[in-house]
């Protein structure tokens, strides 16, 4: 695949499979549209791309679909969308932030119908709307890829079956919808902000859902989970320009001076996660793990003002976000407040019960621990486990120089 066309379907993949899934009420035409119209991409654009690889694609992929929903036989049963109504006042503050928002936020909401089952609704729109591969799907839930693979084939047939219709429902349907939605954009976010250099076929995602956290910020101004996950975006984007060092490897969270975070982006996290907390508080309801994580994430921004880390309350705020979700994300997270508390060998142990595979911050976490307890052996294996999980560049350059850090030369000439 060349340089352009690479570029092209990272970039507009989704939104041209977005696009087309709507126009056409067919997730998987889609995709088999778009499929096809990246392989005649291949063999057109030897000679020059065009002008505007994307809406080359979508044009292609468009017509590719014209022609396979015509080989179905299917016609007869297509009825193309009504004429939109007037836009509301939704509308034109999504117009602001995407390119096609009526689509992309409709395709979002149904994959997230409450006709697919609970455990699918996220996948397959971060498969659909974002462009993950199921495995990288499947890595984000901590699920073998071919059970997450069942989940889609399921999910899909049950919007057919079904008759699900393509678009945004109503305000009173959103919340039995909202939980699949901010759980798509949560992980979607997450596969962006794991890659510390941004080199990787999810870069542009932390750009698109720093705006959709926003729009769906405004469209739910009394949701607190959505406030929150607007700040927890927020807070982590911040930190961007912290992220690498002089030769393109990640800097950790706790080694990374403050004063290169973005104040920008930390003042609007503060506003959201002021607002959740408010709307918490004015319903007497406890936080939800949302809001949890994003004030976990401002207190790690405290240091930005005070020069120090308040381990013990970011400590207290992971043991509350344990008791509302239990799964060995938090568990690993947590194990480095708890690290800074009660020492490495509490952190340690904290996490061995984890039997997770193929999770790259596990054997990461295990590694850095077991440096700091002097089992320097156990660590470099679990830093080799890391690396063998196809990190990203900044985040192998991390690990390979923390392994090496504590390793006799003749051991490593040996390895390579």
């Amino acid at each position: 695949m060349s340089q352009t066309l690479d570029q092209a379907f990272r970039e507009s993949g989704g939104r041209v499979i977005t696009a087309l899934a709507a126009a056409f009420r067919d997730i998987d035409l889609a995709e088999e549209a778009f499929a096809e119209a990246c392989a005649r991409a291949a063999l057109r654009w030897g000679d020059g791309p065009p002008a505007d690889p994307a809406g080359w694609l979508y044009a292609v992929a468009r017509r590719c679909a014209l022609d396979r929903f015509r080989r179905r036989a299917t016609a007869a049963a297509y009825r193309p969308d009504d004429a939109p109504p007037e836009p509301s006042p939704e509308d034109h503050v999504m117009a602001l932030d995407e390119p096609i928002p009526d689509e992309r936020l409709r395709l979002v909401f149904v994959c997230c119908h409450p006709a697919v089952s609970p455990d699918a609704r996220a996948a397959l729109t971060l498969r659909t709307v974002c462009g993950l591969s199921t495995g990288e799907v499947a890595a984000a839930f901590l699920v073998p890829e071919p059970t997450l693979a069942q989940r889609l084939v399921r999910a899909t047939r049950k919007i057919a079956e079904a008759g699900v219709p393509y678009e945004v429902p109503s305000p009173d349907c959103w919340p039995e919808r909202m939980d699949a939605v901010l759980s798509t954009l949560e992980v979607a976010y997450a596969q962006a902000h794991a890659d510390a250099a941004g080199a990787g076929p999810h870069a542009n995602h932390a750009a698109e859902i720093l705006k959709l956290t926003g729009l769906l910020a405004r469209l739910a101004p009394e949701d607190a989970e959505v406030q929150a996950l607007a700040a927890t975006v927020r807070f982590a984007e911040a930190r961007r320009p912290a992220r690498l060092d002089a030769s393109g490897g990640m800097i950790p969270l706790s080694e990374q001076d403050p004063a290169e975070w973005d104040a920008r982006l930390i003042t609007e996290a503060e506003r959201y996660l002021a607002s959740s907390a408010r709307l918490s508080h004015a319903v007497r309801t406890p936080p939800g793990p949302r809001a949890l994580q994003a004030a976990i994430h401002g207190a790690h921004a405290e240091r930005a003002r005070t020069g120090r880390t308040d381990w013990s309350a970011i400590l207290g705020l992971y043991d509350r976000l344990l008791a509302r979700r239990d799964d060995p994300v938090i568990r690993v997270n947590r194990a480095v407040a708890l690290a800074e508390v009660e020492g490495p060998a509490a952190a340690l142990a904290s996490l061995a019960d984890i039997t997770t595979d193929r999770w790259l911050p596990l054997p990461a976490a295990r590694a850095d621990l077991l440096t700091r307890v002097g089992r320097h052996e156990e660590a470099r294996v679990e830093y080799d486990r890391a690396l063998a999980l196809s990190p990203a560049p900044a985040e192998a350059l991390f690990l390979t120089a923390r392994r090496d850090r504590h390793e006799d030369p003749l051991s490593r000439r040996e390895r390579a």
